[in-house]
């Protein structure tokens, strides 16, 4: 009688085994997703300079821009970014080029969210500070020995932007504003504040 009874119960285990194993084939679970997310965005952007601080001899620094931050927690991410820009005439004779990399961290946070046919939507609005290195080249920088035309220069940045996700991966970078600083001789206070503005497209990969 015991051993029918083992008999029964084993026979029971197993079938339920089975249907368990055959739903969950059915229903797999969802994947898990990492902690980690990547933004792109590439812009067009205008960077406004002078020649001299307080004496304006104002231009327009036009060309494009690439960026990526790697978010790891709660918003936090490092960044990473690369600009380009031409400007035609900054003095009689002169035009100037640029090419800038910077690094740094950068703040993102969901301002509003909503779901459409094309999935998630989202606003996010970020904050950075970057540091990197600016190479200028066409120009005329003035030195100990005369006019040379290139120069390098430590480079900061500090500003942020606006970016609408219209799908899970696919949004806009609807403004970027950033706060420029670098170091080039210009026989005076050898410094610039820049005011450079962008927009774009992004792509987001991850959670």
């Amino acid at each position: 009688m015991r051993n029918s009874i083992c008999r029964s119960v084993l026979l029971a285990s197993a079938g339920l085994l089975s249907v368990v194993g055959a739903w969950a084939q059915q229903n797999p679970a969802p994947p898990k997703q990492g902690p980690v997310s990547t933004d792109l965005a590439f812009t067009y952007s205008a960077e406004r300079g002078e020649q001299v601080l307080g004496n304006c001899g104002c231009f327009w620094l036009q060309g494009v821009g690439v960026d990526a931050g790697f978010t790891f927690w709660k918003g936090l991410a490092i960044a990473a970014s690369f600009n380009s820009g031409k400007a035609s005439n900054v003095a009689p004779g002169v035009d100037l080029s640029k090419i800038q990399f910077a690094a740094g961290p950068r703040y993102t946070y969901t301002a509003w969210t909503g779901r459409g046919a094309a999935g998630n939507r989202r606003l996010q609005l970020f904050g950075q500070g970057l540091f990197g290195d600016a190479h200028f080249y066409n120009g005329a920088f003035p030195t100990p020995n005369g006019l040379e035309n290139s120069g390098d220069s430590f480079a900061l940045e500090a500003g942020g932007g606006l970016n609408l996700l219209f799908s899970k991966s696919l949004g806009v970078r609807l403004l970027e504003a950033d706060y420029v600083r670098t170091s080039l001789p210009n026989n005076a206070a050898n410094r610039q504040n820049d005011l450079r503005i962008a927009a774009g497209i992004t792509w987001h990969i991850g959670r």
